[in-house]
């Protein structure tokens, strides 16, 4: 049992490693070639390495909030009010961050944000969040697409302090609906990796449906865009509707995303399947690749774990080498040669993270210890006032308590 637990989150954090290296190849690396084609880094990791990263996310987080068994009683408050103080640091991190301006966006305030939306779930079992997942996927764009054209618009590329202070609308209708990551819609990566925690998989079996249910998820989403977009006549609608667009500009946001949100001319553009466009069949697509990707690493990972460790150990602070990304992407250096430049910060990433672990002997990165020590203290706090008004635990939640100290994920943090 240890040995195939401990297998089991070596695989999250190697798919948590994964996508934090496809983050910034996708920052790093040029998006179109000579030939002004997209290269093929754009083409396998565009919209796919942040929907990983995102459903990544709510996986962890299912480790503190019971992982199988939901939490109930006091220690599912503990667990909310965890989260909470979670969501702020970092959400606190993004904004800091976003005075710095790095060429890329910062997914990290978009991430508090969720995680705040997040809390009232922490109680649902797997079959609650799949449905929460669908609906987040089918409603969340659909409310983007109809009130985006009357929302305040950011004076800047992502939210920091000052906007929040001085363009409080603008700031919270960004991160909400129409900034690069909008927490409503992507509230379907968080739900999926939340449903996909309560699974058991230390189970082979299991592993092996997420990576085929995943795998087939990710293909039908691709295939009826293209079906109602050919057959069904939505692309003719679409460029119908938008008269200032040519099938040259359609292409365009087809293969690179819209630059700042989709056209709101007709409701056929949920129909398409386009990087970063957050379209009902974009988050199916992705959220399918993500669990199809993360099944078959812990399938991997339980075969070759040993090979894989550099990738968990960096999957094991990736909030901590994500902001140190960010930061190094600001200076500019060596931007004008990207190939090296994506090579020295993976090197130097796993380089840290392994002396990092070897001399602290435990796998929180820096920024991850000072978000867990957040939180931890939060959860204390719920749990030792419960205990001095004369509450007293049911069995459940004292078992619930002691995964929430002891679960290494859980410590490790959900970043």
């Amino acid at each position: 049992m240890t040995s195939t637990t401990k297998q089991r989150l070596i695989g999250i954090d190697v798919a948590r490693g994964i996508a934090l290296i496809g983050m910034m190849a996708i920052h790093i690396l040029p998006g179109v070639d000579e030939n002004s084609q997209p290269t093929l880094s754009w083409t396998i990791l565009s919209g796919a390495s942040a929907g990983l990263f995102a459903t990544l996310a709510g996986v962890s987080l299912t480790f503190s909030a019971g992982g199988r068994q939901p939490l109930a009683g006091r220690a599912l408050t503990a667990a909310r009010a965890a989260l909470a103080v979670r969501a702020g640091i970092i959400l606190a991190i993004g904004l800091l961050i976003a005075y710095l301006n790095p060429p890329a966006a910062i997914i990290l305030a978009y991430y508090g944000v969720m995680f705040l939306m997040a809390i009232p779930l922490l109680g649902l079992g797997a079959r609650a969040l799949a449905v929460l997942a669908v609906a987040f996927a089918v409603i969340g764009p659909v409310i983007m697409q109809a009130v985006r054209d009357d929302l305040p618009t950011l004076d800047g590329f992502d939210p920091t302090f000052a906007s929040l202070v001085t363009e409080p609308a603008a700031t919270v209708s960004a991160l909400l609906v129409s900034g690069s990551y909008p927490a409503i819609p992507w509230m379907a990566y968080i739900c999926a990796g939340l449903a996909l925690g309560r699974l058991d998989l230390r189970s082979y079996a299991v592993q092996t449906r997420i990576a085929l249910g995943g795998l087939a998820l990710a293909t039908g989403a691709w295939l009826l865009s293209e079906i109602l977009l050919g057959p069904f006549g939505g692309r003719s609608h679409l460029l119908e509707a938008t008269p200032w667009m040519d099938i040259e500009g359609f292409n365009d946001i087809q293969i690179w995303g819209p630059d700042s949100g989709l056209p709101t001319t007709s409701w056929w553009w949920l129909a398409i399947l386009s990087p970063y466009s957050s379209t009902p069949l974009e988050l199916f697509n992705t959220i399918g690749i993500a669990a199809a990707v993360l099944g078959a690493i812990i399938i991997l990972a339980g075969k070759i774990g040993s090979a894989l460790m550099p990738l968990a150990v960096m999957g094991g602070m990736t909030l901590t080498l994500y902001s140190a990304h960010l930061v190094a992407l600001s200076t500019g250096f060596l931007l004008n040669r990207p190939l090296l430049c994506l090579t020295i910060h993976v090197l130097i990433s796993a380089i840290f993270a392994i002396v990092w672990r070897n001399v602290t002997a435990g796998k929180q990165g820096p920024v991850e210890r000072l978000v867990s020590g957040g939180a931890s203290r939060a959860r204390r706090w719920v749990l030792d006032r419960d205990s001095f008004s004369g509450r007293h635990a049911t069995s459940t939640d004292s078992g619930a308590t002691e995964l929430l100290e002891a679960d290494p994920v859980n410590r490790r943090g959900a970043e």
